[in-house]
């Protein structure tokens, strides 16, 4: 999709490579701020890596990425960007809490003290009581259901005041309630236009999800609207059963 101002995120020609494995091939695509991007591709499809793309934790074999009009370490320093992992790399048995985890997302703003001020305390509670869980805040983070799990580190990119936010896969395997909080959530956001790309394989949440949706085999097949996603023809080249078929086009979309 297109809009008239930077963009929130610019993929353009974007290859990535993990030894002879092509993850990315030529990905290209275009996010505008208060948008809410559902990613929808199988399993290898290249969805993490497009994220860790975006975040710049891969290196690319070609192409670029903007964050807000800059590199993806520079959105990174200023705390522009947020990403919520499919799998958190946490020992569940540390003794952190809810509320710690939470505050992590406020590193960014702390000064060279590196001691949370009044506004930083203010922004992790509010972060809280926004994905339900002010009531959960002392306990030890393992404790929790996985999708209060889940919703915890939404919270800290909320706290983290992220103008772009990456979310992979936040709905496998939640509970109903956390993933209605998400999306609540998600569609707040995009009205304070903040930025969301999120991969689900939910498809029967997609419409009430997103704005728009994007659908991805190592490059982009379609980004357009949701509805034209999700038609059974755009669907099979995106899972890999019509591989002869003619090309997809669509609006901001690119040919296979």
């Amino acid at each position: 999709m297109t809009g008239t101002g930077t963009p929130a995120i610019e993929v353009d020609g974007v290859t990535v490579r993990y030894g002879d494995v092509l993850a990315l091939d030529g990905a290209t695509l275009r996010l505008d701020a208060g948008t809410v991007c559902g990613l929808v591709g199988m399993n290898g499809s290249g969805k993490s890596t497009l994220f860790k793309a975006v975040m710049g934790m891969v290196p690319v074999t070609s192409g670029t990425v903007r964050v807000d009009g800059g590199s993806p370490a520079r959105a990174r320093r200023r705390g522009t960007v947020g990403y919520v992992p499919q799998t958190e790399a946490v020992d569940w048995d540390f003794p952190v809490s809810v509320r710690d985890v939470v505050a992590m997302g406020r590193y960014g703003h702390l000064g060279i003290t590196r001691r949370p001020r009044p506004a930083d305390r203010a922004a992790v509670e509010h972060a809280l009581d926004r994905v339900e869980l002010t009531d959960l805040a002392d306990r030890q983070i393992g404790q929790l259901s996985g999708g209060q799990r889940k919703r915890a580190f939404v919270a800290r990119g909320i706290a983290q005041d992220a103008r772009v936010l990456l979310l992979d896969e936040p709905f496998a395997g939640v509970d109903k309630r956390s993933e209605a909080t998400i999306v609540r959530l998600l569609r707040e956001l995009a009205a304070d236009e903040r930025t969301v790309l999120v991969s689900s394989h939910d498809l029967h949440a997609l419409p009430r999800l997103a704005d728009e949706a994007m659908l991805l085999l190592r490059r982009v097949l379609f980004h357009g609207t949701v509805a034209e996603a999700l038609e059974p023809a755009n669907l099979a080249r995106t899972f890999g059963l019509d591989v002869e078929a003619a090309p997809l086009d669509g609006p901001g979309g690119e040919a296979a």
